[in-house]
């Protein structure tokens, strides 16, 4: 059990540390957490959003536009659930902050089910809602112009 604790304190401090970044407007806490070849998979994306972003300069011109699109004021919830694989992490989190567009409120909810590698994120399936950020934003243009800016694999 103490091996599962110490795997969830890790966790829990690195994706602490990446949404403290997101806060400040900063992503690189977010991709320092990614290894060269990692991924974002976006398993509830609407038709035109990329399904998948591979690799850390896709990841960073896929972030690079997050801090101009949202503000994140704080983190509301933050889980990491217990796992017995030390390569494996499901984390919930849920966050209060602004689409920075529109002024609307961005309140979004996620769940990650992350594989890691040597401590980096080889693969992190974001379960997010899109309709939130599509109201945030203002439409499905604006959140199919955000999702271009990944590539897509």
């Amino acid at each position: 059990m103490r091996d599962i604790a110490q795997h969830q304190e890790r966790i829990r401090l690195m994706m602490a540390n990446a949404a403290a970044g997101l806060g400040r407007g900063d992503v690189s806490a977010w991709l320092d957490m990614f290894a060269e070849d990692g991924a974002m998979e976006f398993p509830f994306a609407p038709d035109g959003y990329p399904k998948q972003v591979r690799g850390k300069a896709a990841l960073a011109a896929y972030l690079a536009g997050f801090p101009h699109r949202f503000r994140i004021d704080r983190v509301v919830t933050f889980v990491v659930h217990p796992v017995a694989d030390p390569n494996l992490a499901i984390v919930e989190f849920s966050v209060e902050g602004t689409a920075i567009p529109t002024g609307r409120p961005y309140h979004q909810s996620y769940v990650g089910i992350i594989t890691l590698r040597e401590g980096k994120i080889v693969n992190y399936r974001d379960y997010w809602n899109p309709l939130t950020s599509l109201i945030a934003l203002g439409g499905l243009d604006a959140l199919l112009e955000f999702g271009k800016a990944g590539t897509p694999s």
